[in-house]
C-alpha cells in the first residue's frame, strides 16, 4: 500500500480566496520512503507579514524557489492515485486547499481524484486519545517525538508520520479512522464535504 504524509502551507485560512505556497508530500511504500517532494509555488502575489512570520517563508523564496501552481497540481494528480492513503493532521483543511487547486487546473477531475484517495486525519485519531490540545506540536510532546521547524510542510510530514507510527503503536486502529473527519462543533465545517 501506498501511504503519503501530507501537509501545506497556505497564503491564509480561506481554501477559496487564498493558496497553497509549499507542498510536501512523503510517500512511503512497505514501511520505507520512497519519495519526498518539497515544492515552494510562486503564487504571484506578496504574501502577508503574518504569513511571513508563521512559516518563515518569503516572498524572494517563491519567486526564485517556487514551481508554477499548474506544475504542482499536475505533480499532485499524479500522486494522488487510486487506493493510496494520504494521512495529514487537520486534513479537511489540507483537503479543501488540494481541491481547490486541482479545481483551477483539472476542474472536470479535480473531485473524482480527491474521492479516489483514502484519508486518515490524525487530529480524529488524537480527539480520541487524548485531551485538547491537538495541535501537531502537542502530539509531537505527547508522544515524545523530536521536534521539528513546525509551519513548514516538509518538516511537518516528517513528524506527522512519526506522529502516525506512535498513533499506531499505541493502538493498532488505525484502519477505522479512515476517511472520518472529525470537527470543532463551535465552527462547524467549511467548504465542500467529502
Amino acid at each position: 500500500m501506498k501511504v503519503i504524509y501530507f501537509d501545506t502551507e497556505t497564503t491564509g485560512l480561506d481554501c477559496s480566496n487564498c493558496k497553497i505556497i509549499e507542498l510536501a508530500m512523503l510517500t512511503v511504500e512497505n514501511g520505507k520512503i520512497v519519495d519526498r517532494y518539497d515544492e515552494f509555488i510562486n503564487v504571484g502575489k506578496p504574501l502577508s507579514p503574518n504569513i511571513i512570520s508563521l512559516t518563515g517563508i518569503t516572498n524572494e523564496m517563491l519567486r526564485n524557489e517556487g514551481i508554477e501552481e499548474k506544475t504542482a497540481a499536475f505533480d499532485l494528480k499524479k500522486r494522488l492515485t487510486k487506493d493510496t492513503l494520504m494521512i495529514a493532521h487537520n486534513c479537511q483543511f489540507d483537503l479543501l486547499f488540494v481541491y481547490h487547486l486541482l479545481e483551477r487546473h483539472f476542474h472536470e477531475e479535480a473531485y473524482d481524484i480527491v474521492s479516489n484517495v483514502n484519508w486518515i486525519d490524525t487530529v480524529t485519531v488524537l480527539k480520541d486519545r487524548k485531551d485538547y490540545p491537538h495541535k501537531l506540536i502537542d502530539a509531537v510532546h505527547h508522544y515524545e517525538i523530536e521536534e521539528v521547524n513546525f509551519h513548514r510542510a516538509i518538516d511537518d510530514t516528517k513528524a506527522l508520520r512519526d506522529v502516525a507510527i506512535a498513533l499506531r503503536d499505541e493502538r493498532d486502529d488505525l484502519g477505522e479512522y479512515v476517511n472520518i473527519f472529525r470537527y470543532n462543533p463551535k465552527y462547524g465545517v467549511s467548504g465542500v464535504r467529502f
